[in-house]
């Protein structure tokens, strides 16, 4: 009886030793970096890039490899993404050497407003049902970003989803978990069971899962295009769904919408340019995490330790609580990005920070201003566009609500308004754009693209965008020990919704920092916590302009994979 304790644990500590012991590279790293010249793709699941792989050996562009990916990865990561979501997306083009913006945003039901939840004493949108759904963005930022970008057809972008959608795809490891982790808090919505739960529960790691529903809404999409989901048959469907189940969202909110071109936002890291989205989504928190830790020598501090995670998480907490008040709808907000983001602004705020002791609270920035789950893809093509695309419907299974027919989950973007304060920059108004938390990143130097990368999962995503920049940049890592790497991630501060946790929150720290690094952290009165599955998933994509190379990372925490040829 004692002998099979001892084996297991002689067995498991072999087993570690034996992952650990590479010829190369940082002992955490889980593989090498993909290589290859003519084309790269990295995506949360290994059969959406090779979707992308074959579209771009078709002679694709990296946005219509990048549309082929992301249709895949709707189908066969349901819990995370699909056409009832939203898009964003940074672009370089090679022909024009300049990077592109793109918010594909949906907006709030123009028929929804404040007074609604006001009048029922409710102080948050729920997160299920009709009330959280806003308008999808995703197909008309297929289309509008192909329009741009694209060179094949959309029914050769978009058939790689419809034939595995037909004739069905093996579940993978990770995802299955994420569908079975949530369903039961959707299961009675209407149409989800039909649609996954085929066996009377979400499908198993394996286990051969068809959705013929979905792979006829994009047969429809790629035969009509985008006015099919918007002001034709899907649109007519989901309006018909929504008054029938309580909800919101008509057609003529459908039938309304727009995507938007946007100028990215930048900041200089040691001589990097990172770039990121404007508001409504949160990108602006990692570059204004970066410009406070420039301040500081990180290299010298060291990878994991104290000091180094002590300024990472007051630069968390600082940058989190302009995030709260500021980000939101810049078409109802003028929001003061180019104070956040100056050099004089991020000294302002340095100077709060107290290299022996964790703040319980800081104050959001003062100055005037006028009266708001995820998956994350990237790819290259041989012409040297570079795609960073991220696209989500929220949180796991979104709202639960599936229209009759259609194979997809509608997004709950809405449950993210503030419904307590009318005058809160984030207060939901009618036709108005949540506060988003998927961010896509960039990295250039000398003006020449260097990385394209994100980081998918919540609020999470500004401090590892941060973690990863400071990783190849301070620390000198490839882009797969970058993403490897043993992350933190700070939970509670002020959120856009107007909730706050004080005390200073917790500092959760994945396995991999040593045991002493806690103990000091403690002392400087850091709340340390533990979790599984909230540090994020990363893809990555770099390029080497002097040997025309291209490096891809995609790293162990998710099912993906990075590919080139």
């Amino acid at each position: 009886m004692k002998f099979v304790p001892v084996f297991m644990a002689l067995f498991t500590i072999g087993t570690l030793l034996n992952a650990q012991d590479r010829l190369t590279g940082e002992t955490f790293t889980t593989r090498s970096e993909i290589l290859a010249r003519n084309g790269m793709a990295a995506t949360s699941q290994p059969l959406a890039t090779q979707a992308a792989l074959d579209i771009l050996k078709k002679g694709g562009t990296a946005m219509d490899a990048a549309i082929a990916a992301n249709a895949v990865l709707g189908l066969v990561e349901p819990a995370s993404c699909g056409i009832g979501g939203d898009i964003f997306a940074i672009v370089w083009s090679a022909m024009e050497q300049k990077l592109y913006g793109f918010n594909g945003s949906g907006r709030a039901p123009k028929s929804l407003s404040i007074d609604y939840f006001i009048d029922k004493g409710m102080k948050y949108v729920p997160f299920y049902g009709p009330l959280p759904v806003s308008v999808p963005g995703c197909v008309d930022g297929w289309f509008t970003l192909h329009e741009k970008f694209g060179k094949l057809a959309m029914k050769d972008v978009l058939k790689p989803a419809i034939d595995y959608g037909k004739n069905g795809f093996p579940v993978s490891e990770v995802i299955a978990y994420e569908m079975a982790s949530n369903y039961e808090s959707v299961q009675n919505q209407p149409g989800f069971a039909d649609t996954y739960m085929p066996k009377g529960r979400p499908p198993m790691k394996g286990e051969v899962f068809v959705n013929t529903d979905l792979a006829n809404t994009y047969q429809l999409i790629a035969k009509e295009g985008r006015d099919a989901f918007y002001k034709s048959t899907i649109a007519k469907t989901i309006d018909s769904y929504m008054k029938k189940h309580g909800g919101f969202l008509r057609f003529e909110d459908l039938a309304s919408h727009t995507s938007n071109w946007v100028e990215p936002v930048s900041v200089n890291y040691r001589g990097y340019d990172v770039w990121e989205l404007p508001p409504n989504g949160q990108g602006t928190a990692a570059l204004q995490m970066l410009n406070i830790l420039e301040g500081f020598d990180i290299a010298q501090m060291g990878l994991g330790s104290t000091e180094y995670l002590h300024v990472l998480t007051e630069a968390k907490k600082l940058a989190y609580e302009d995030r709260a008040k500021f980000y939101a709808d810049p078409e109802f907000n003028k929001i003061p990005l180019e104070t956040l983001l100056s050099d004089a602004y991020a000294e302002q705020r340095r100077k709060l920070i107290n290299m022996d002791k964790a703040a319980d609270t800081y104050p959001a920035g003062d100055m005037e201003i006028e009266t708001g789950n995820t998956t994350y893809l990237t790819v290259a093509d041989k012409e040297g566009n570079m795609v960073s695309l991220i696209q989500s419907i929220y949180s796991e299974f979104a709202s639960g609500m599936v229209p009759d027919g259609l194979g997809f989950v509608l997004q709950n973007r809405g449950q993210m308004f503030n419904v307590q304060d009318p005058s809160h920059a984030n207060a939901l108004e009618p036709g108005k754009r949540p506060f988003h938390t998927i961010i896509p990143a960039f990295i250039t130097k000398d003006g020449k693209p260097w990385v394209s990368f994100g980081l998918m999962g919540g609020a999470v995503q500004p401090q590892g965008h941060a973690q990863i920049v400071v990783n190849v940049v301070d620390f000198g890592m490839n882009l797969q020990e970058a993403g490897d790497a043993p992350r933190m991630r700070h939970t509670g501060s002020s959120q856009p919704t107007g909730s706050k946790m004080s005390n200073g929150g917790t500092l959760n720290l994945e396995t991999g920092f040593e045991p002493e690094i806690l103990r000091e952290l403690r002392k400087k009165g850091h709340r340390i916590g533990f979790g599984v599955g909230m540090y994020g998933g990363y893809q990555a994509i770099g390029v080497d302009l002097e040997n025309k190379v291209y490096t891809g990372a995609s790293e162990s925490r998710k099912d993906g994979q990075a590919a080139g040829y």
